[in-house]
C-alpha cells in the first residue's frame, strides 16, 4: 500500500491517490471525513479553519460503498481558492502581470522551506515553494491516514492518541482504561489532554502566545492497540517498522523529534529497568510485562500496543515576524506573515495518529497479503492462533 498528495495551499483542492488498498473493506466518505474534521479542530487554531470546511469526496476506487481494489482517488476541495485563482491560476502570464503579480514574495520566514525551496528550485516568487511546503498538505495525508484507520479497523486495531505537553507545560501521566476510553476523553478536551488541570493551563499559554503575537509547540503520543506480533522485519534496515514510523512522523510539517516507548529516558535507566521481561500464559500466549519499548524489538512488533511521541516546534508564522533578508534586494527585512495559527499540538496529535496508522496499515498488508478482506482476516486468524501455540 502507497500514496501520493498533490496540491498548493490555495490551489483549487488537495488530492490523494492510495494504491493497494483490499477490495471488500466496507468505506464510506464520512469515514474520512470525521478524521478530517478533528484535524481542523483543537484549540488554538487560527482563521483559515473557518474559512475551509473540508469534506472528502471519492473519485474512483469505491464503488456502493465498498471498495474495488482499484486505486483509491480522494479530493478536498480549497474553498480559500475563489479569492487566490488569479494568484494561483495555472494560465501563463505576461509580462506586465508577471511583473505586477500580486503577493509575490521575496521575503523567505524563518523556519520555513521558502528560501531553502526557492534556491534548489530556482524561484524568484517563493510563493512556489510556501504553497506546497504549507501544512494544508496535512489534508490530504490525513486522507490517506483515515483510509489506513479503516484497514486497521476491519481487523481489530484501532488507533487514539494524546497532547503530552504544550508550551513547556507538561500533563501528568493519567491512566486510562484501554484505547476506546482514551479516545472519548481526548476527544472531549480542547487540546487532546488527559489531565485536566494540565489543559486549563495549557489553554491560557495558547491564549498568551496569541496575544504576544507569538507561537508554541508541545508533545504528542499516538498509541495503537491489537497489533500482531511480527510486522516489520529485522532483515534489512528498510524493512524495520519503528524506523518507517520515525520517518512518517519527522516528515509532518513542524516536527523535530520523535520517540519509541520511553525514547531518550531509556539513555538514564539501568538496562534492567527498561527491557519488557517475556511472561506466557494458556490464554494470551507470550506477553510483555511491561511496555518501555513501545511495542517494538528488532524492528518488529511485539504485540504490546505501539506508542509513539512526537515533538512539534512552535510554528514559525508569526504575527510578530523574524528578520529576514529580501532576496530581490539583499537589505534586511521582517519576514512576511501569512495566516497562521498560534498552537496547533492539538491538531498536530490528529496528524501524527494518520501518518502512523498508514505504516502499520502497511506493515499489516505486507505481512498478511492485500488482496481482499476475507482472505486477510483468515490469515490474521491463523497467525494470532500459531503465536499463542508457538
Amino acid at each position: 500500500m502507497r500514496y501520493l498528495t498533490a496540491g498548493e495551499s490555495h490551489g483549487p483542492q488537495q488530492t490523494t491517490i492510495v494504491e493497494g488498498v483490499p477490495a471488500n473493506m466496507e468505506l464510506l466518505e464520512e469515514d474520512i471525513n470525521k478524521e478530517l474534521r478533528r484535524r481542523q479542530g483543537g484549540y488554538g487554531r487560527g482563521r483559515r479553519m473557518q474559512i475551509e470546511k473540508d469534506k472528502v469526496q471519492f473519485l474512483s476506487g469505491v464503488r456502493h460503498g465498498k471498495t474495488t481494489g482499484a486505486p483509491i482517488t480522494m479530493v478536498v476541495e480549497n474553498n480559500d481558492f475563489k479569492s487566490w485563482e488569479q494568484i494561483m491560476g495555472s494560465d501563463p502570464l505576461t509580462e506586465e502581470e508577471e511583473k505586477n503579480i500580486k503577493r509575490k514574495i521575496s521575503r523567505p520566514r524563518p523556519g520555513h522551506a521558502d528560501l531553502n525551496g526557492a534556491i534548489k528550485y530556482n524561484h524568484r516568487d517563493m510563493r512556489n515553494v510556501l504553497e506546497r511546503s504549507s501544512a494544508r498538505e496535512t489534508t490530504a495525508r490525513v486522507c490517506a491516514g483515515a483510509l489506513a484507520k479503516k484497514v486497521l479497523q476491519t481487523f481489530g486495531i484501532d488507533v487514539g492518541g494524546q497532547v503530552l505537553e504544550i508550551g513547556g507545560i507538561e500533563a501528568e501521566d493519567i491512566d486510562y482504561k484501554d484505547i476506546y476510553d482514551l479516545k472519548e476523553r481526548t476527544e472531549s478536551s480542547p487540546v487532546r489532554c488527559l489531565d485536566k488541570s494540565a489543559e486549563e493551563k495549557m489553554m491560557q499559554a495558547i491564549d498568551d502566545a496569541k496575544q504576544n503575537g507569538d507561537s508554541i509547540g508541545g508533545v504528542v503520543q499516538t498509541v495503537i492497540t491489537g497489533v500482531p506480533v511480527g510486522m516489520g522485519s529485522h532483515v534489512q534496515y528498510d524493512r524495520k517498522l519503528d524506523s518507517k514510523i520515525a520517518g512518517a512522523v519527522m516528515s509532518i510539517n513542524a516536527f523535530k523529534g520523535v520517540e519509541v516507548g520511553i525514547g531518550f529516558d531509556a539513555a538514564s535507566i539501568p538496562g534492567s529497568q527498561v527491557h519488557d521481561e517475556i511472561a506466557w500464559d494458556q490464554e494470551q500466549g507470550y506477553y510483555r510485562k511491561s511496555n518501555n519499548l513501545g511495542g517494538f524489538e528488532g524492528g518488529m512488533t511485539t504485540g504490546m500496543p505501539i506508542v509513539i511521541q512526537g515533538v512539534m516546534k512552535p510554528i514559525p508564522t508569526l504575527y510578530k515576524p523574524l528578520q529576514s533578508v529580501d532576496i530581490e534586494s539583499k537589505e534586511p527585512f521582517n519576514a512576511s506573515i501569512e495566516r497562521s495559527d498560534s498552537c496547533a499540538v492539538p491538531a498536530a496529535s490528529v496528524v501524527m495518529e494518520n501518518v502512523i496508522a498508514f505504516e502499520v496499515a502497511q506493515g499489516l498488508l505486507d505481512m498478511f497479503g492485500s488482496d481482499r478482506v476475507d482472505a486477510i482476516q483468515q490469515n490474521i486468524t491463523e497467525h494470532f492462533k500459531w503465536a499463542r501455540e508457538f
